[in-house]
């Protein structure tokens, strides 16, 4: 093995490349900046270390976020804690939001499953978490929130197993809950650990440890009150409790489970050693031609999201690429495996929520922001010589229309300016009415992505859009057997191109689509614009 190599297989060992999922509001934000706290990226929670005065959160940096209090876009982190390179990957909880957040999860190769201690398994953790078992995705879940009243410990394990169908596995338990929550017992290091003094804003905590089994003599007097329940808790474990397997937990067959306060910071730091003990470093991925090895391929990567506007006083635009394989190098040329030709890596960036930071070189498992002229789409692979290509990011058909009164908008060229550019972040699909006509319509999964449409137009290219509703539900792309008589009168369809001009029927709902397929049965429709986007990619999870 040469120097190069040796280097790459060390990054390689050292990094850990993870995104966090929930339902909203379980602590999502709250975990990922104690995480940050601990790793030194921040002095103080919704602070970032070069921005003392910026007191909103580091990873919600747009302003409807600040403003909402909720994650609209995915974000990227990085910090060291003892040796190890972080990477995380802070994804939006809300469920109008999932494209951006299942096309983050291919970036990551490890997933935190947050869970609140009093609502337990909720809508949005069991469809992120099917997205992350389809991807073959290790998960492992910190149960947040056992500062405040919630539920029995033992009640939400059984809720795990019985609706993710996964094997939950405490590593630690809790001492406590609620107001009486003092500390943890790690189950494989046989100590408890115990809290007091922890807050919102700062990662000092007095920590007492107490080493022994359960039932040492020591550890039985420091928990105190609790002593007896959690005794009774953890012999109940470990009488019908599966053993902890590392090799089931890569494998996807068991969660760890931790149990904490993102808010007061207990447990997290026993948390993020643990995690950081066992979560895989970055490992091949998959390409059209097969595994890709990190360290034998020269560089490769891709580009999982896209993101205009980050620096208001510049307007630029930033594509966030995965490295996948060998070494980044700024100024280095690749090849543009999509149009064949070559571009140069300038002005990239490590990402820090909406902060930057120069960055020479960076090795699988990393994240880096290249500056985009309009190059780049989101999927795109690059790479230094030979042919990669990854798999195809999946597309999502939208739910949700609305018809931009472009009559009301006076920046036509803002407003164009401004469309493209959200369309290609992916934060609205654009569709436009038969040619000859200038309307627009956009589409999205939820409706709140609408909401972010019309306050970052009118943030970032001064354009107040006026939107007005259609009563489509359904968008389908004709594969074959199309004609467009077959519509051409009907009030509960209307077609319409997407942005790469290919015809969309638009209906009123899923059942007039199964009865028009019926009636022609030549029609092939498919939910997607290629159909075998999804498809590739479960065949390469």
């Amino acid at each position: 093995m040469d120097a190069l190599a040796r280097q790459i297989s060390q990054e390689i060992a050292r990094r850990r490349t993870f995104a966090i999922i929930s339902h909203p509001d379980a602590g999502k934000t709250t975990l990922t900046e104690k995480i940050l706290l601990f790793g030194g990226a921040v002095r103080e929670a919704g602070a970032v270390r070069a921005q003392r005065a910026a007191r909103h959160a580091t990873s919600d940096w747009l302003e409807i976020e600040k403003q909402r209090g909720i994650s609209v876009s995915s974000s990227v982190m990085h910090a060291e804690y003892e040796g190890t390179r972080i990477n995380i990957l802070d994804t939006p909880g809300h469920k109008d939001f999932s494209e951006d957040t299942y096309r983050t999860l291919l970036a990551a190769d490890s997933v935190v499953m947050l869970i609140d201690a009093a609502k337990g398994v909720e809508p949005q953790t069991r469809r992120l978490f099917e997205v992350c078992r389809m991807r073959g995705l290790p998960i492992f879940t910190f149960i947040n929130k056992m500062d405040r009243a919630g539920r029995d410990p033992l009640e939400l394990l059984g809720e795990i197993e019985e609706v993710l169908g996964i094997e939950a596995i405490p590593v630690n338990w809790s001492v406590g809950s609620g107001r009486e929550f003092r500390g943890v017992y790690d189950r494989l290091g046989q100590e408890l650990l115990l809290f007091e003094g922890g807050n919102h804003g700062a990662s000092e905590l007095e920590e007492r440890v107490v080493a022994g089994p359960i039932d040492a003599p020591d550890v039985q007097a420091a928990m105190g009150p609790e002593a007896a329940a959690t005794a009774e808790a953890l012999e109940l474990l470990d009488g019908a409790g599966s053993e902890f397997d590392l090799e089931h937990v890569r494998g996807g067959q068991q969660t760890p489970v931790f149990f904490g306060s993102a808010l007061t910071n207990y447990g997290v730091r026993p948390f993020l050693e643990r995690f950081l003990e066992m979560a895989p470093c970055p490992g091949p991925q998959l390409a059209a031609e097969g595994p890709v090895d990190p360290v034998a391929t020269p560089f490769s990567a891709f580009v999982f999201k896209i993101q205009a506007n980050m620096d208001p006083d510049h307007r630029d635009r930033v594509a966030f690429v995965r490295i996948c394989s060998g070494r980044y190098v700024q100024g280095a040329s690749a090849r543009h495996q999509r149009t064949g030709k070559t571009i140069r890596l300038a002005k990239s960036t490590l990402l820090m929520g909406r902060g930057r930071e120069g960055v020479a070189e960076a090795f699988p498992g990393d994240v880096v922001g290249l500056f985009d002229p309009g190059v780049l789409r989101i999927g795109d692979t690059i790479c230094e010589g030979g042919d990669v290509s990854f798999v195809d990011f999946p597309a999502f058909a939208p739910e949700h229309f609305m018809r931009i009164e472009l009559g009301l908008v006076t920046k036509r060229k803002a407003l164009a300016k401004g469309l493209e550019q959200l369309t290609q972040e992916g934060a609205v699909q654009l569709f436009r009415e038969q040619d000859g006509s200038s309307a627009t319509i956009v589409g999205a999964v939820g409706p709140l992505q609408f909401d972010v449409l019309k306050h970052r137009m009118a943030a970032e290219y001064k354009v107040e859009l006026r939107l007005s509703p259609l009563t489509f539900s359904v968008a389908r792309w004709p594969q074959a057997g199309f004609d467009e008589d077959m519509v051409r009168h009907s009030q509960m369809t209307k077609l319409v191109f997407d942005r790469d001009g290919r015809p969309v029927l638009l209906a009123q709902s899923q059942a007039f689509l199964d009865s028009l397929v019926q009636r022609h049965p030549e029609l092939k429709l498919a939910d997607t614009p290629d159909p075998k986007l999804f498809q590739r990619t479960q065949n390469a999870a």
